[in-house]
């Protein structure tokens, strides 16, 4: 099997320095103006971590700003809000983002679009942007781990028992989870998702429904002509453009926005955090049009800072702040520790096999192999991407738990905190675990031809807590 690299909370005092102040100044001498907020709290992303603490602190009756670098993707049936898989174009690329894409130069004019590519030492993050953030092109996996599983993999002081009992159902609530109905899954597009489970109960691997944040009525009107497909045809890989898929915005957003206390800020690009002398915090933003073209600057101070930026941007955020003198009592650990969900893509590929030429999705089936605690990993169908052709081929993705770790460093030269990523990274579970069971879930015809499963592994991380629950 071939490789190519894929995949996709972190946690101080100095006063405003001179090599800080220094390009604010040169800003404000181009034309661009600068304006100063006071803020009650103020958090930074609109993900998981950012919509779950905006709700729950509105609730509480704490006004909150929260603060997007992206915008609102707006869905709706036959809505054409997000881009298409086959044809991407602009809106797939956060205009600061490595200018290549999957390995590939990608030359769009520069749109606040969906994804960020951040180049690292032998690691490439994709990183979502928009009010949703990762819950806006994530699969939708919502699947809750078993005790044992939890209990090898998290802190001693997260109690499974309430987790269980509290946590993982509330999460389940709000999110509208549901596993695929069978009118659906015995549908001709889903044909490739009957296969799969067929194969990998044959090869004797467990096979279950994978709950979804989705409402399925949406793909089941689809096949009746009610709407555009985007959901039977595999074409919501970048975001459902029919609606129907229970996204951070659509839920806890919303709910936090209904509150009248939270104000969503979009097109707010965070360039630095520090702590002040008074000990409040100030946040350093650019808003930005669609393009990225700086309109304003502002220096946000607020009493409490939640940096809910993704594992990724809020790290490089907190680092450069520690190597700057910008917060100057983080610990020595920071940076360390960041890990990904060891995810690796399978094409399948067979000429003998009917997988169809059009494949709903996103997620039906999937193969939960969690017996070994410590080797716990899923293997799951994805639908292939509308193509103009039968391509006699579908997707597989496996991810497990894995022990490999990557730290961020500053680099002065660059400005900026940089990713370092062993080389052999994930090797362990991937190559050990999930692939050998990938081609177990072919079923019992492994020695065909015709048949072939090749692996592409992409870099991306998708740490999230679904209120302190896992999601993948």
């Amino acid at each position: 099997m071939s490789g190519v690299k894929r995949r996709s909370f972190l946690a101080g005092t100095a006063a405003v320095g001179v090599a800080m102040m220094a390009p604010r100044t040169a800003r404000a001498a181009t034309g661009i103006p600068l304006t100063r907020e006071v803020h009650r709290v103020v958090v930074i992303g609109s993900g998981f971590g950012g919509g779950v603490t905006a709700l729950r602190l509105a609730e509480a009756g704490v006004p909150v700003t929260l603060l997007e670098r992206g915008i609102r993707w707006q869905t709706g049936p036959n809505a054409e809000t997000f881009p298409h898989p086959a044809s991407p174009d602009k809106r797939i690329l956060w205009h600061q983002s490595n200018p290549t894409l999957f390995g590939r130069p990608a030359i769009f004019e520069p749109y606040a679009g969906l994804l960020e590519t951040v180049t690292g030492e032998n690691m490439t993050a994709i990183c979502a942007a928009g009010v949703g953030g990762g819950s806006l092109v994530y699969q939708g996996m919502t699947l809750q781990p078993e005790e044992a599983v939890f209990n090898t993999h998290f802190p001693e002081e997260l109690d499974y028992a309430r987790m269980d009992r509290v946590h993982y159902p509330r999460v389940a609530r709000m999110l509208q989870v549901d596993t695929a109905p069978d009118e659906l899954i015995s549908s001709p597009n889903y044909e490739a998702a009957r296969v799969f489970a067929r194969n990998a109960a044959r090869s004797g691997l467990p096979v279950s429904k994978i709950p979804m944040p989705i409402d399925w009525n949406f793909a089941l009107a689809e096949l009746r002509g009610e709407m555009k497909p985007s959901y039977t045809n595999g074409d919501g890989a970048l975001g459902v453009n029919n609606g129907g898929k229970h996204s951070v915005d659509v839920t806890y957003i919303a709910a936090a926005e209904a509150t009248g206390l939270v104000n969503v800020e979009t097109l707010h690009q965070v360039t630095d955090v520090e702590r002040a002398a008074d000990g409040r915090w100030r946040v350093y933003v650019d808003r930005t049009d669609i393009s990225g073209k700086i309109l304003e600057n502002k220096i946000l101070t607020t009493d409490a800072l939640v940096m809910a930026a993704g594992s990724m941007n809020t790290t490089k955020l907190l680092v450069r702040a520690a190597a700057t003198g910008r917060i100057t009592d983080l610990p020595d650990e920071l940076g360390a520790g960041w890990g990904t969900n060891a995810d690796r893509i399978y094409i399948w590929s067979d000429l003998a096999e009917n997988f169809g030429a059009t494949q709903g999705g996103p997620v039906v089936y999937g193969s939960r192999n969690w017996d070994d605690p410590h080797n716990a990993f899923t293997v799951i169908q994805a639908s292939f991407p509308p193509v103009a052709f039968d391509a006699h081929s579908t997707v597989m993705v496996g991810f497990g738990v894995s022990r490999d770790r990557g730290r961020f460093v500053y680099d002065s030269a660059r400005g900026e905190a940089v990713l370092r990523w062993p080389k052999d990274g994930d090797s362990a579970i991937q190559q050990g675990h999930i692939g050998p069971a990938a081609p177990a879930d072919r079923g019992r015809r492994t020695a065909h031809r015709h048949q072939r499963v090749t692996a592409v592994h992409l870099a991306s991380p998708r740490r999230c807590l679904h209120e302190l629950g896992v999601r993948s």
